[in-house]
Parts: C-alpha cells; structure tokens; sequence
C-alpha cells in the first residue's frame, strides 16, 4: 500500500513541476487524437447518415459489415497499418512508420465504424415523416439534409463520445505503429504500460490521472452540449 500512496505523491509532483517526458507523452496523444478524431468524424458522418437515410442494394450486408468491425481488435489494425506504411508495404515511401500521423491512421481506421454505426442507428430513429414534412413545406435539398442531421445531433455526439474513448485508450496501434519512440511517438498509454513495466508507477499514476482528466472533460464538455441543444 505504502508505495501506491508514493506513486501518487510523486505523480502530482510530476504534474506540477511540468515533467518534461510526462507532458511529451500528454502533447502527442492530445495531436494524435486530434487529428484521428477529425479524419473519421469527416468520413463517418456522412456515411452514416447516407447508411441510415437511404435504401440501396446491399444496405443489410454493409450495415452488418459496419456493425462487425464496432469490435475490431486494435493490434490488427496497428498489423495491417504497419504492413501498408513499412518499408516493404505500398505506402513505405511516405514515412508514415514510427510518426504521429502513421499513429493517426489507425486510430482513425479504429474509430471509423463506431462512428458510421453511431450515426446511422441515430438517423434510423428520426421520425419517419419528417422527411415528407419538410419536403411539403417547400424545404430545399440543402435544408433538408441540415434538418436531418440536426435531429440526430444527440447520436452524433454519442458517436463522438465514443469514439473518442476508443481511441484515447487504445494501445496496440501506438505500440505497432508508432514504437513507443520517447519525445517522438510515446503516448499515454505506452508510457504507462512501459513505465509500469520499468518498475516506475509514479509516471505511469500520473499519466493515468491525466487520461481520467481528459476523459472527465470530454464528457463533461459532452453533456454541455446535449443541455445546450
């Protein structure tokens, strides 16, 4: 007990001092989840609401598909990014291995169906008549489709929610993709999963705090605007 209650002490003090290797490892995750986060709220908003709005053949078979990588492993996704951007893959001559962006990739691919799931199950749920509502009320293409989005806004903030704690906790895309390279790709949950390894809790407590920090105001930032809107 005595030396959980020394990793916590020590993990404030890291904090608070503004531990430079502490706070590299808080700054990349912050970018890389980020920018993942934006790349698959782009793709998956539009793609799920075209899923859950409209009828095309197929539309069951995609929407199991959908629902089927909701459980994608994260260390396959961190395998088949690594196999594309390697030296030897298709995508080797960019350099995206052991980079932020290459990180940002996968997470992105992570995050995806949760996001075209979220937002298709919510688009399903509107009313049936709205459509035929604002159609007879002279309402443009463009309106409509703002309308419709609008109505599901609740969903999409879930899918965004979501999501986004997928991939703020994920670990074996970091760690396969990235490398785990300190000042350059570690994030928080290699860092803790190394430094719990090394022995060192007191860095691994205090980037665990800040993970329940970021968590904390994600949600809280989440409920804002459910009560705003």
């Amino acid at each position: 007990m005595e030396f959980i209650v020394s990793g916590f002490l020590k993990a404030l003090v890291l904090l608070t001092s503004g531990d430079s290797e502490t706070y590299s490892a808080i700054f990349a995750t912050l970018r890389v989840t980020t920018a993942s986060m934006a790349a698959s709220l782009l793709l998956g908003i539009p793609l799920g609401f075209l899923l859950g709005h409209h009828d095309f053949p197929g539309k069951r078979q995609v929407r199991i598909v959908v629902d089927t990588l909701l459980s994608l492993p994260t260390v396959f996704v961190g395998l088949m990014v690594y196999a594309f951007i390697s030296s030897r893959g298709p995508f080797g001559g960019m350099g995206l291995l052991f980079t932020l962006p290459g990180i940002a990739i996968g997470q992105a691919i992570l995050a995806l169906p949760i996001v075209i799931s979220l937002v298709a199950t919510a688009t399903q749920t509107t009313d049936s008549n709205l459509r035929t509502t604002l159609i007879s009320l002279g309402a443009a293409r463009r309106d409509l489709l703002l309308t419709s989005l609008w109505e599901t806004r609740h969903g999409i903030i879930t899918a965004v929610l979501v999501a986004y704690g997928r991939v703020m906790t994920e670990v074996g895309i970091s760690m396969m993709v990235g490398g785990n390279i300190k000042w350059h790709t570690r994030t928080i949950t290699t860092a803790i999963a190394l430094e719990t390894n090394k022995g060192l809790f007191a860095m691994g407590i205090a980037l665990g705090l800040v993970l329940l920090l970021i968590a904390f105001s994600v949600t809280l930032g989440v409920t804002f605007l459910r009560r705003r809107s």
